[in-house]
């Protein structure tokens, strides 16, 4: 199952959140948060859950972040 790193940034813009804002609240730079939602730095189960609490996304509702049907550059497997 691969994780769909384009919802999650759909997700943090419908939020009306910005990089900065939810790296903050992570404890990260904007630009390690940034590497992470492009794809450059894997994200652990740990951040994603992290990432769910900041968009308010509840863990029973975590699914939306996976799917079997996503573009090569687009995923990253867990």
């Amino acid at each position: 199952m691969a994780l769909n790193l384009s919802r999650i940034k759909a997700e943090r813009i419908a939020c009306g959140k910005t990089q900065k804002e939810i790296a903050r609240e992570m404890g990260l730079t904007r630009s390690a948060y940034a590497k992470r939602e492009n794809g450059l730095v894997s994200i652990g189960a740990d951040e994603l859950e992290q990432i769910s609490q900041v968009l308010e996304i509840p863990k029973e509702k975590m699914y939306i972040f996976f799917t079997d049907n996503v573009p090569k550059r687009e995923r990253q497997l867990i």
